[in-house]
């Protein structure tokens, strides 16, 4: 049987561990944070798509990158140049926009990016799946663009179209994972909810080419994201269970 989903994090035991301080050796300066220039041109992108703009700056004038290539999935290639403006007026460095479709996580061109004599890779849109110590000679940061959606609606969706005591497996991509994660508290009191894992994805997250068999006794997959591509993924690996998409 497919086990109720329970919040992570909640630990049994008596007695609790000491809190301790921690040190966050890689803290975004407040200089940056706080730059209204930065904010204002962080304005001109959707306000519900973090591209981790802050971040990306910092990383850049750390490494004193030259020539930046930004990779990223079809469905966010919109948004390259303007991020590639903010990129190149706040850093200064050089943007190339690598137009070639990226179809997963394990889809980062490296070696285009220093064919290039790109010195840094920005791969939006996808999970860490490919270590960023194995591109020798290129730095790189994955930015996992997290969208958030109305997810009161989602629920409702869900309630209106399933039985109480359903049993549902939720799946989605990166991009909406904090969603999902949200979405599933809110109905595991009154569904079995399963949040499905392949490893080393994250809990939920599915791939075109990853898709976790599920137990046989799941009334149905419901997929949270946008395109076709991944949901197929599951569906290939589970045909007997059908599958909707919201």
């Amino acid at each position: 049987s497919i086990p109720p989903f329970s919040p992570e994090g909640i630990q049994g035991g008596s007695q609790s561990a000491p809190l301790r301080r921690r040190h966050v050796a890689h803290q975004i300066p407040k200089e940056i944070l706080s730059d209204p220039d930065l904010q204002a041109a962080v304005g001109s992108l959707p306000p519900n798509y973090n591209f981790e703009v802050p971040k990306t700056v910092w990383r850049l004038r750390q490494s004193q990158a030259k020539r930046v290539a930004l990779q990223m999935p079809e469905g966010l290639l919109m948004f390259a140049c303007t991020l590639a403006d903010i990129l190149e007026r706040f850093t200064g460095a050089e943007t190339i926009i690598m137009g070639d479709v990226t179809y997963g996580a394990c889809c980062e061109d490296d070696f285009t990016a220093k064919a290039l004599w790109a010195d840094f890779l920005v791969h939006d849109g996808h999970s860490c799946l490919v270590p960023i110590d194995a591109t020798r000679g290129l730095q790189m940061l994955y930015v996992f663009v997290d969208i958030k959606v109305d997810t009161g609606h989602f629920v409702d969706s869900v309630r209106f179209n399933f039985d109480p005591g359903s049993r549902l497996a939720l799946v989605s991509t990166v991009q909406f994972l904090s969603a999902l994660q949200a979405s599933a508290r809110d109905l595991a009191p009154e569904y079995c909810v399963q949040i499905p894992q392949s490893k080393p994805l994250s809990p939920g997250e599915i791939l075109g080419c990853t898709a976790p068999r599920l137990p046989s006794n799941t009334d149905a997959i419901v997929y949270l994201g946008d395109g076709r591509f991944h949901l197929e993924s599951i569906m290939i690996a589970n045909p007997s269970i059908p599958a909707y998409r919201y």
